[in-house]
């Protein structure tokens, strides 16, 4: 009994001695450390690089997001995308969890029993588990140290294709960018990520000066769930608003199981009502400081357009673009930013234009933009080519750096438009360039003296239809208005006006809508118009496209875009031929929903495609190729210039195959054929896949022979024409129908080639016999014939590519 006695005391007055630690502990453990006060207070022990996070918010929802501020070097918009979730703090267990509800799986309108009845069918997860250092009443401390040296993003798997592995060794905390602010917590660490030398991906030296190892920036915040209040809006596939969706399955059976509405941000007028009024509270966006002076002003001046936009929908002085204050942090969760961001432009660096939006509504909480700093060098070039600029004595025309602005401008307009939740519409340009929603291409004239006019490169201001867009988003209506029958008017209106959006999803098939073109619609007529300018160009190419003392070899890197100058004009305009006019249509709205391509107009198209691939618009003079010489120590030459298969010369023939396997994989591709196929079924007058193979062969492999260089550019177009043929006929990708054409047209050809191979000139003869060794090959086994791939253009996009992406 003395025994236990003594035990049970020993017992009690260890649990007092540890209840009495315990309430000191946390006292104890953080002395000493620097404390960030905020949304979530948190230590700093910079002896052990470890983030000691007091909650404070148990069982409290709040808002995580992950994120890559920076980027991956210059990598591709896939590893620049984040997440949002909402979380909570739950203690269970002797563990504290950081748990995700399953917001996607809803009862919005059930009972309580519903509810439950959802929540217990979808799983939740749990995103990590602490052991917590101490308590303290409602408090508790723990190390989020390894929370935040992880990979919060998965990107190890992207790298390259041996995956990457997390290295923490080579891993810490970024105590200079891991801040507290009243309505969110920023955490950034320093993540390396560990492997063998990519052969794939975004791995390799454009990421890391070593590729074994590839160290980025990480970031993870907690941000207060906004004040509610706010009102969502349906959504509407026709008015170029991203969607919101979730399950509801309190919806009664005459109604969607998924409920969709449209993301955008808050807005509401101080006066309620069709009359105009100024917000309570406007939307504000704020320009990074350490944007160079002149791209500070045009990205405000660009920003500043949607002001425009917003009056239309009946705010006055709604939306304002300004430099960010002195001493305010572009971290805080309050301001909306456009940041300007260095990369080194190899690879090309994508603009971004993300959100930060509350997965319960929808509303978009906070807007970031980030430019990179190389877009508006990539203009300088093309202008540079446009204008050929430096002659000796004379200064430099102010034409390069205002085409330059101007294009910033519209940048900084299309990546504000995906903040306030507007998608891309590609079919904008057709309609006087109604909307920086668009991808545009810089628009110039030239003189009958061969005098090239930049002035109107870029459209200048907002966009009819993004007027009418915001209308439609942002409006708000008198008290007891039908808010759905508003925007039915609004969007009535829009449609009676000849509006329409199609965004990427109009692929190379719709024939208005497409990237970095011009020609409002007629878009056959811009191609011969673009020939005719690029032909002059090329023919008068001089040293005075690069400034005094560059090297001669850098006369190539300002070709380029000048020889490419159509390239963009040949995507469009391959989309007539098998290609499908469509709309958005909805039930009883008066839109046509789909339409053939009238066979007039694909004879056109696939007329002025085979001019792009004759000789003489693949010439580079005599004159111009004697100026190039091999590239000098100091100056390689990457990615932005034509690959060679001749060393370190100039090679016009790779040149050549590069912008002519553009337009004939494009006649050739093997979801245009089924396409083709389909129609010509379904239309006898529609042209068909086996007529316009043929097309391609007579004015190909048939023509007559040019002789000399002209000759062997056309034997570079013959191998092509026959390298996608035998692609197709391989099936691989390709319906049974097409591969089945394909066949007939390889056999056709091959009978051809047997009757003419020493019909021709000695280059011609050689051409056909190798033709023949390919045929020949291809025909022992079909699937196993591998095709070399064909010379690859230097990258034209971004003239300005982003990320449509919202982070959600």
């Amino acid at each position: 009994m003395r025994i236990f006695t003594r035990k049970l005391l020993l017992l009690i007055a260890m649990s007092c001695i540890l209840n009495t630690v315990q309430g000191q502990d946390m006292l104890s453990i953080v002395k000493g450390l620097k404390k960030y006060d905020g949304y979530f207070p948190f230590y700093y022990d910079a002896k052990n690089g470890k983030i000691l996070l007091e909650v404070n918010k148990l069982d409290q929802e709040f808002l995580y997001f992950a994120s890559l501020p920076a980027g991956v070097g210059s990598g591709g918009p896939e590893l620049g995308k984040a997440k949002s979730d909402i979380v909570k703090f739950t203690l269970l267990g002797g563990k504290l969890l950081l748990i995700q509800p399953n917001y996607r799986f809803r009862a919005v309108n059930g009972n309580k029993d519903q509810v439950r009845s959802v929540e217990n069918a979808f799983a939740k997860s749990v995103i990590w588990g602490f052991k917590p250092l101490a308590t303290e009443g409602d408090k508790v401390l723990i190390d989020l140290t390894p929370f935040l040296i992880s990979d919060s993003q998965q990107i190890g798997g992207t790298l390259g294709k041996t995956p990457y592995k997390l290295d923490e060794s080579r891993s810490a905390i970024a105590i200079e960018n891991t801040k507290n602010f009243p309505q969110n917590t920023e955490f950034e660490s320093l993540i390396t990520f560990t492997g063998g030398a990519p052969s794939g991906g975004y791995g390799g030296g454009g990421i890391a000066p070593d590729p074994t190892a590839v160290t980025v920036s990480m970031r993870q915040s907690f941000v207060a769930l906004p004040e509610p209040g706010f009102k969502q809006r349906k959504f509407d596939p026709r008015s170029g608003l991203n969607p919101f969706n979730y399950y509801d399955f309190s919806a009664d059976m005459d109604q969607p199981l998924i409920a969709k509405f449209s993301r955008r941000q808050r807005l509401v007028k101080k006066k309620p009502g069709l009359a105009p009024s100024e917000p309570v509270k406007p939307i504000v966006y704020y320009v990074d400081r350490g944007a160079p002076e002149k791209i500070k002003r045009a990205l405000i001046e660009g920003g500043n357009w949607w002001n425009e936009a917003f009056t239309a929908a009946g705010f006055i002085n709604g939306f304002v673009v300004e430099e960010l204050p002195e001493g305010v942090d572009p971290m805080d969760i309050r301001y909306n930013v456009i940041n300007w961001v260095n990369r080194n432009g190899n690879p090309r660096g994508y603009s971004f234009g993300n959100s930060y939006i509350d997965p319960r509504t929808g509303e978009i909480i906070k807007g970031v933009v980030t430019l990179g700093s190389d877009r508006h060098r990539q203009d300088y070039l093309i202008a540079e080519g446009l204008l050929q600029p430096y002659q000796e004595g004379k200064p430099v025309p102010k034409e390069l750096e205002e085409l330059t602005l101007a294009r910033i401008r519209q940048l900084s307009a299309h990546e504000i438009g995906h903040t306030i939740g507007l998608y891309h519409n590609f079919a904008a340009s057709v309609k006087d360039r109604a909307s920086v929603m668009d991808y545009p291409a810089p628009y110039f004239t030239m003189d009958k003296n061969g005098k090239i006019d930049v002035q109107h490169a870029y459209a200048k201001g907002i966009g009819e239809w993004d007027k009418r867009a915001i209308m439609w988003g942002y409006s708000e209506f008198d008290a007891g208005t039908d808010e759905n029958n508003a925007l039915d008017q609004i969007m009535k209106e829009t449609l009676a006006k000849g509006f329409i959006q199609i965004p990427d999803v109009g692929g190379d098939v719709h024939p208005l809508s497409h990237q970095w073109d011009n020609g409002n619609g007629d878009v056959t007529g811009e191609l011969n118009r673009l020939l005719e300018i690029r032909k002059q160009l090329i023919t008068n190419f001089s040293v005075k496209a690069i400034a005094a003392n560059a090297p001669m070899s850098t006369l190539e890197e300002v070709l380029v875009p000048i020889y490419l100058l159509h390239r963009y004009q040949i995507e469009a305009v391959s989309k007539l031929i098998g290609g499908l006019y469509f709309t958005h249509a909805l039930k009883g709205d008066g839109q046509v929903p789909t339409a053939l391509i009238p066979p007039g107009q694909q004879k056109a198209a696939l007329d002025v495609l085979l001019l792009t691939i004759k000789p003489e618009n693949l010439r580079i003079p005599e004159q111009l190729l004697e100026k190039i010489p091999p590239r000098p120590s100091g100056f390689p030459g990457g990615r932005e210039v034509f690959s060679r298969k001749t060393g370190p010369t100039f090679d016009p023939l790779s040149a050549a195959e590069s912008v002519a396997g553009f337009t004939v994989a494009y006649l050739l591709d093997g979801k245009r054929a089924a396409r083709l196929t389909e129609y010509a079924a379904r239309d006898a007058k529609q042209p068909g896949f086996i007529h316009i193979a043929g097309q391609l062969i007579n004015q190909t492999w048939k023509a007559p022979d040019a002789g000399g260089m002209d000759g062997q550019l056309q034997i570079v177009v013959n191998n092509l024409v026959l390298k996608y043929l035998l692609a197709l006929g391989t099936g691989k990708d390709v319906s049974e129908n097409v591969q089945g054409q394909a066949l007939l047209k390889i056999e056709e050809l091959n009978h051809w080639l047997e009757a003419n191979k020493y019909l021709g000139s000695d280059q011609q003869n050689a051409n056909r016999l190798f033709a023949l060794s390919q045929i020949k090959t291809f025909q022992l086994d079909p699937a196993k014939f591998e095709i070399a791939p064909a010379a690859e253009m230097p990258p034209g996009a971004p003239i300005g590519m982003d990320n449509p992406n919202l982070l959600q």
